[in-house]
């Protein structure tokens, strides 16, 4: 009895896909973007402006040194820190607590331009990213409905982000403090997630017609294939009396 040539084949472990909690940190980075904020009422309405703004810088300092001991992904800390310390530092220009939440509100309004703008461009950033990070190329762009997936999937991000600005504005300027400081943790992660969920639809509606249409396509002859076909193709054609 003879084995088979080759064996059997080796099937490649498949890691699972990631889920939408773990791609945005998990609950320990829900708990990490939430922290500083909520840290920054209790101190600035017990102790004052000044408390809360250390107390807010000093519990983003203790979390990027917590994930470092934990050998966690550093890019969420760091980015957090920066926009913490850039938060508190317009809170103490200012001189009012609602400053800390300025700079979030005006980077809500130009993420939503930048949005609009890639939609506009026919570029949206949906597919663009995506692509980019997935080393995918720009074949999505020339197709229709991949390009209006992605476009749709770019303006539920567009409509976060502005809404996040008109709520967050709205408040701001009525000089609700607490209330910013809800709606600026529950309009993060949980719309967060709901964008998400449209680029994951975006991706597999793309995904599934590009897949469709190059098995549809007629596959392009390797250069082995035509030389055999040619050789054929001469060794059939009948030979020229003289």
């Amino acid at each position: 009895m003879t084995e088979p040539v080759g064996g059997e084949e080796k099937t490649e472990d498949k890691k699972p896909q990631p889920t939408l909690l773990e791609q945005m940190g998990g609950l320990s980075g829900l708990f990490y973007s939430s922290l500083p904020v909520i840290v920054f009422v209790i101190a600035n309405a017990i102790f004052g402006l000044t408390v809360g703004i250390w107390a807010a810088v000093g519990s983003a300092v203790a979390i990027t040194v917590l994930r470092i001991v934990r050998k966690e992904p550093l890019q969420p800390a760091i980015s957090g820190f920066f926009g913490v310390a850039i938060a508190a530092f317009i809170a103490y220009r200012t001189g009012s607590a609602k400053g800390f939440f300025l700079f979030g509100i005006w980077t809500s309004l130009v993420y939503c331009g930048v949005f609009v703008l890639s939609i506009l461009v026919r570029w949206p950033l949906a597919g663009v990213v995506w692509n980019a990070l997935n080393g995918s190329g720009h074949a999505w762009r020339k197709d229709k409905k991949s390009l209006i997936s992605y476009s749709i999937a770019t303006a539920a991000m567009a409509l976060i982000f502005g809404a996040r600005f008109v709520v967050q504005r709205w408040l701001y300027d009525e000089d609700y403090t607490g209330w910013l400081a809800f709606a600026k943790i529950a309009m993060g992660y949980p719309l967060y997630a709901l964008g998400l969920l449209t680029v994951v639809w975006a991706v597999r509606r793309s995904d599934k017609h590009l897949k469709a249409q190059a098995e549809e396509a007629p596959r392009e002859e390797t250069d082995e294939e035509v030389e055999a076909r040619l050789r054929a193709k001469y060794a059939q054609a009948p030979a020229v009396d003289n």
